[in-house]
């Protein structure tokens, strides 16, 4: 893979190519993005609820099921046969948005629960995918 080094500024102040002084590293996306392939899934996300963590509606997630989930994580559970995108709060039994619009959802004992895996990394599409739109 060839890695343009990219600065990020508000204005452009010339016309040479980014690319004139690309170096190649001997990595794949694949390894970049998931530790545990075996033990991976990939999901999006749907709604507003995680903007406060910069994940957006659209978003690709990568989903590890390897990793030891741990207070505070992003995880994907499965809550009353849905499937939900929120910050695990182990201490107080509670799912968490990062959108103030959105309330706490407490874990009761009766519910139906469980964790799918932690979020490792999102990934914004700026053009739509033909292969999402295809599963869509």
């Amino acid at each position: 893979m060839r890695v343009i080094p990219l600065k990020a500024s508000a204005g452009i102040t010339g016309f040479e190519s980014p690319a004139a002084d690309y170096c190649q590293l001997p990595l794949s996306l694949d390894e970049l993005l998931v530790v545990h392939p075996s033990a991976t899934f990939i999901g999006q996300a749907q709604g507003d609820s995680m903007q406060g963590v910069g994940i957006f509606d659209g978003d690709i997630l990568i989903v590890d099921r390897h990793e030891s989930m741990r207070n505070g994580d992003v995880i994907v559970a499965n809550l009353n046969g849905e499937f939900v995108c929120k910050i695990i709060d182990t201490r107080g039994r509670l799912l968490l948005s990062s959108n103030e619009r959105h309330q706490p959802v407490p874990i009761h004992e009766y519910d139906e629960f469980s964790i799918e895996g932690v979020v490792i990394r999102s990934v914004r599409c700026h053009r739509a995918s033909p292969l999402l739109a295809a599963n869509g």
